[in-house]
């Protein structure tokens, strides 16, 4: 992400509020990330769930959350990190960067979620689909309102609820979400 902004800093241009990755907005940043959430995030276990019971999406083995009691705090984190990471990279440096070489919206925002949901593809060609889909949305919400941050707020959150909540949900629905007992 550090090299991402670099890369994209000029002289007397904040690279940071240039893509939108700056608390100047935050409390409609937030409405609109949480409103992402739900757009996204509800139809994406759905997606999960499907795939899993048709056999073309990965087992997740969830981190027990009572090891230690850091590790809620570290999954928050990676969740933290991969949202900065995707968004900033996807959204603020690549559409910067195709922009300039003259590509087209829609070629910048189809290729970015097909690049996106391609390294998503060892989750099964279903959750693979599903990010393509997050992609496509994300690419055209990033066009729209010219801030990164509503993306990183959503990314993180959908990302804390499958770190965090996945554990719970496999817990209370392990036929859907538990992975299968290992023969012995």
């Amino acid at each position: 992400v550090a090299l991402a902004v670099y890369l994209l800093w000029e002289p007397a241009n904040n690279a940071l509020r240039r893509i939108g990755l700056d608390f100047r907005r935050f409390g409609s940043d937030l409405v609109r990330g949480v409103a992402l959430v739900i757009l996204i995030g509800a139809p994406g276990i759905g997606v999960y769930a499907i795939g899993r019971a048709i056999g073309q999406s990965i087992t997740v083995v969830p981190a027990p959350l009572d090891s230690s009691w850091w590790v809620i705090a570290l999954l928050i984190l990676a969740a933290l990190r991969a949202g900065l990471t995707e968004e900033v990279i996807f959204l603020g440096y690549l559409f910067d960067r195709l922009r300039r070489l003259g590509w087209s919206w829609t070629g910048i925002i189809v290729s970015t979620a097909l690049l996106r949901g391609s390294y998503h593809l060892y989750q099964g060609w279903p959750s693979a689909l599903g990010n393509v889909v997050m992609g496509l949305v994300f690419g055209w919400c990033y066009k729209r309102w010219g801030r990164v941050m509503p993306l990183v707020v959503a990314h993180t959150i959908i990302d804390i609820v499958a770190f965090v909540g996945y554990p719970l949900a496999a817990a209370w629905w392990p036929a859907i979400f538990a992975p299968p007992a290992s023969a012995s």
